[in-house]
């Protein structure tokens, strides 16, 4: 499945593969999951060093059943490939915080609300609103990584106070911004 990865800051990067019969989660697209302490060690054990097979086997047998459990996190940001949706996108991409709607866009893009409201549903399978708040939480995630304070955050990101920020991320992430930045 062809897909990329972006990280910011200071990242670590582990993989586990498995036969391509071998789907814990029935997953069909590259997904972002949130993993427990218990299946990091797993995942850190397996990918630090080269167990014996006994040891290996457990070990991954023991991640398989941890990962039945974990949760996806909608970190999911699909690109639209319409030119009209792409300049919709391209500018909120450079500028996180503007807050003009999609009408005021369309004007920009040469189409109007209704047909760019259509297409976003079509080739995102989000709405125009959830598009863009999922691209928020994105720029978040970054400039928190860089070490970004969280009412910084809220500022670039257009959220009209700190607190509608911290709400906004706890819904999408099940934490707050301060929480996930300590873990």
């Amino acid at each position: 499945m062809p897909h990329a990865h972006r990280a910011h800051g200071a990242t670590e990067m582990r993989t586990l593969i498995f036969p391509a019969a071998t789907n814990p989660l029935g997953l069909r697209q590259p997904t972002v999951l949130a993993v427990d302490p218990l299946l990091r060690e797993v995942i850190a054990a397996l990918t630090a060093e080269d167990p014996p097979p006994r040891q290996r086997r457990n070990l991954e047998h023991l991640a398989l059943d941890r990962l039945r459990h974990v949760s996806a996190l909608p970190l999911c940001l699909p690109w639209p490939r319409d030119d009209r949706l792409r300049t919709v996108a391209r500018i909120l991409a450079d500028d996180p915080a503007d807050s003009r709607s999609l009408a005021d866009l369309g004007r920009v893009a040469g189409a109007g609300e209704r047909t760019l409201s259509r297409l976003f549903r079509a080739e995102t399978g989000m709405t125009f609103p959830q598009w863009r708040a999922q691209m928020r939480i994105q720029h978040a995630l970054a400039l928190l990584a860089a070490g970004e304070s969280v009412t910084a955050v809220a500022a670039a990101c257009g959220f009209p106070t700190p607190s509608a920020f911290i709400e906004t991320f706890r819904k999408a992430l099940g934490t707050t911004p301060g929480r996930y930045v300590a873990a």
